[in-house]
């Protein structure tokens, strides 16, 4: 830990998709589904900081304790709505400067497939950075950053609640 504060060392992302008639429940098993129903979650919003290490899950969760308090940003969305469509997503575009911050972008939608809600999610992510950075939203100052994209859409199924969540899961 930094003695500046809680700056996050690595992140990872995950998704996962839960269905129980329950929504609570469902959220649970969305949770079980991402691998991370073990940790008590607290969101944070959405900031990369500089240097943070993108990280498989596998290699994150080795880090982790079952009931430590972990840091996140999520995007979670659901609906007992059957037939509808469900969709949450996360975008991360990362400066190529070492020294500066990126952004994560959660975006919840309603009838958009995981690619769909992938993409917007990233050019959301990318716009802030853009913004941040005071360059245009373009091909061009795209190429100064990485981008990536998590995401997890379902239909909603007879007999309950439908829940889909995109994490990107901190480790200090």
């Amino acid at each position: 830990m930094s003695s500046h504060g809680l700056i996050p060392r690595k992140v990872f992302f995950v998704r996962g998709v839960g269905r129980h008639r329950d929504e609570l429940h469902s959220f649970e098993l969305a949770l079980r589904d991402a691998g991370i129903e073990r940790f008590n979650l607290v969101p944070v919003s959405s900031i990369l900081p500089p240097g943070c290490e993108i990280v498989s899950p596998e290699e994150g969760l080795q880090e982790l304790q079952p009931g430590q308090i972990v840091f996140c940003v999520m995007a979670r969305h659901s609906s007992e709505e059957v037939g509808r469509r469900v969709a949450a997503a996360l975008g991360c575009a990362v400066p190529l400067d070492p020294e500066g911050y990126g952004y994560l972008a959660e975006h919840e939608a309603f009838g958009e497939s995981a690619e769909e809600a992938s993409r917007y999610a990233e050019d959301l992510a990318v716009a802030m950075l853009a913004s941040a950075l005071g360059v245009p939203d373009d091909k061009a100052h795209r190429e100064r950053m990485r981008t990536l994209s998590v995401a997890q859409s379902a239909v909603v199924e007879a007999g309950g609640f439908t829940t889909v969540l995109a994490v990107a899961v901190f480790v200090l």
